[in-house]
């Protein structure tokens, strides 16, 4: 009768629907269906490095996001041979959160030397140090994805198409960012446009 129970204990014991076998295999085919379980499965994990290098919560729950869409579109990189899914995924968060890092000293190094130009600029120039800094602000406001993408454009002066092969995103992707950017910087700038369409 123990025997039995057992048995029947191990019959009834359901299969593990996101188990890391069939997310892996999932991705391999690439079952879009990966993208949720494997987010559900590993994103507190890839969160939690972000936040530890980044120290910003906000910012590291974009790097996640990067992360997992990375992977999904990188899918054909992973080797299952080589390593574990998340230490693939592991690998994608280092380099992510490096480019994190590195996108906000180029936006620190921007604002500096915003500063030492406001500092060499002369007093007739005094309207287009204003205009900058307010531009500066409203930029710091928006979502980082359009504050990066508008930062490059007007302060790195990189074409869009430059962009996106140093962000990985989508060319379409960069064009709505910088519009819904423009669009946002607008509507702050001049108050009434919005009630005006």
């Amino acid at each position: 009768m123990t025997a039995s129970r057992a048995g029947d204990g191990n019959a009834a014991r359901p299969q593990d629907p996101g188990g890391d076998a069939e997310i892996v295999a999932l991705l391999l085919r690439g079952d879009d269906r990966w993208l949720a379980l494997a987010h559900r499965r590993w994103s507190r994990l890839v969160h939690a490095h972000a936040v530890r290098v980044l120290g910003d919560a906000r910012e590291a729950e974009d790097v996640a996001q990067h992360v997992f869409v990375a992977a999904w579109r990188g899918r054909r990189g992973f080797r299952p041979e080589l390593g574990t899914l998340p230490a693939w995924l592991m690998g994608i968060t280092r380099r992510k959160t490096a480019d994190a890092l590195s996108a906000r000293t180029r936006r620190l190094e921007l604002v500096a030397a915003a500063g030492v130009r406001v500092r060499d600029e002369t007093a007739g120039g005094v309207e287009r140090v204003i205009d900058r800094v307010v531009v500066t602000e409203e930029l710091a406001r928006l979502p980082r994805v359009q504050r990066d993408v508008l930062t490059l454009t007007y302060f790195a002066d990189l074409t869009q198409v430059q962009i996106a092969d140093r962000t990985g995103l989508p060319l379409g992707t960069v064009k709505s960012h910088a519009r819904r950017g423009m669009r946002r910087l607008r509507l702050r700038a001049v108050p009434g446009v919005e009630s005006g369409r």
